[in-house]
């Protein structure tokens, strides 16, 4: 995983403004299998065979395989976000607070492996060690180089220390 820092500026919660419009950094390759796929089908009964059955998906899907959920994809941006892509040092949690906008634009094919590509669009204060950053984040399709999904995700991250919560501060 890299994270692109501006050169002597860390990314860092207490000047995380000066990489509004930057590239945050990219995750590490993540691969998609038919267990994955078939384990999301099962957590949310969504047992569409174009998902979940390779002989049927092979035979009468579009694709020639399966693929995974739109929604699987989406749901694996926690992961690949979570070891500094998206989010900066002196924070000690984040609370996912939606999507403005998510855009599904080619699919992932089974045992394709996807990468997240994070940019900072804005970052605001909501109150003493709290502030709500607004990326835009890519899935990117190894194989192909397409992107699979376009998501503006917004994130509220907390600093315990200087939100006054209990706990210690990561600093």
């Amino acid at each position: 995983m890299s994270l692109s820092l501006i050169e002597g500026v860390p990314y860092h919660i207490d000047n995380c403004e000066a990489y509004v419009g930057m590239p945050l950094g990219e995750s590490d390759w993540m691969s998609v299998d038919q267990t994955r796929i078939n384990m999301f089908g099962e957590a949310t009964e969504d047992r569409n065979p174009l998902h979940v059955d390779p002989e049927w998906a092979a035979e009468n899907g579009p694709f020639g395989s399966t693929i995974a959920h739109g929604f699987l994809t989406l749901s694996m941006m926690t992961h690949l976000s979570s070891k500094g892509v998206l989010q900066p040092a002196g924070v000690d949690y984040a609370i996912n607070l939606g999507f403005e906008r998510v855009r599904f634009l080619a699919p992932v094919m089974v045992d394709d492996r996807i990468k997240m590509l994070c940019h900072l669009l804005e970052v605001k204060p909501r109150g003493a060690g709290k502030w709500r950053f607004k990326s835009r984040c890519s899935i990117i399709i190894e194989k192909t180089g397409k992107t699979a999904l376009n998501a503006i995700w917004l994130v509220l991250f907390v600093n315990m220390k200087l939100s006054g919560e209990d706990g210690q501060s990561s600093g």
